[in-house]
């Protein structure tokens, strides 16, 4: 089995146990539909768990390639079948997805006095006054779609770590994949899927996608993770 354990994601999520919990949920709910992924352990209770501060759970261990990583075409088209399973589940997901965690990390990095933040927040109002009309046929999604998170084994591709799914619209699931900001990125991912956005919603997604990349990188920098 394999334990995970939040780590800097604690520093910004005051709810992470509800993510842990989202992810052994859906990905059971998928496993129960024959999807492909990787399960809560049948072997402990698989949480999630709170000991010492730190929320962890419980996942079965799948053998595979740790060096094999599928290239992002191939995992967009994998997508459809995902999204026509996650349709299907009927678990309470949040609605704002990236959208809470770019506010708690803006919340996370003020209150440890980083610096120079007022671009960021300006950037996120000028996402958000646009979040409306970008935020339509919305479904459960994966919520952090990106090729790392399927995990190539001998019999095939499974899909990994659905903590951050979230209720929204397939665009973002895309924007996680495309590999590039602007349009022909996003028409070349909504090419790949097989439909089922518009490239401008897909491109708004991927400048969402963009800010909660580039803030990560200074949680990264700047967040005191905890040691046991």
């Amino acid at each position: 089995m394999v334990a995970r354990v939040a780590a800097r994601t604690a520093l910004i999520r005051p709810s992470v146990a509800d993510h842990f919990a989202r992810d052994l949920s859906v990905s059971a709910f998928l496993a129960s539909r024959g999807m492909p992924v990787v399960t809560p352990s049948p072997e402990l209770p698989a949480g999630p768990h709170v000991a010492d501060g730190f929320v962890f759970s419980f996942s079965t261990h799948v053998p595979h390639f740790p060096d094999v990583e599928l290239a992002r075409p191939d995992v967009l088209k994998l997508l459809p079948d995902l999204h026509a399973e996650l349709r299907l589940y009927d678990g309470s997901l949040p609605s704002r997805g990236p959208l809470d965690d770019i506010d708690n990390t803006l919340a996370y990095l003020d209150r440890i006095g980083v610096p120079d933040l007022e671009p960021f927040r300006a950037r996120r109002d000028e996402l958000l006054a646009d979040w409306d009309a970008h935020y339509n046929d919305v479904q459960p999604l994966h919520g952090d779609s990106h090729h790392g998170n399927v995990l190539m084994t001998s019999s095939g591709p499974v899909w990994n770590d659905f903590e951050d799914t979230w209720r929204g619209p397939v665009g973002w699931d895309l924007a996680c994949l495309a590999g590039a900001r602007g349009a022909e990125a996003a028409r070349r991912a909504v090419e790949l899927y097989g439909g089922g956005a518009a490239s401008a919603d897909v491109e708004y997604w991927l400048e969402v996608r963009i800010l909660f990349g580039t803030l990560w990188g200074v949680l990264m920098e700047h967040g005191q993770v905890r040691q046991s």
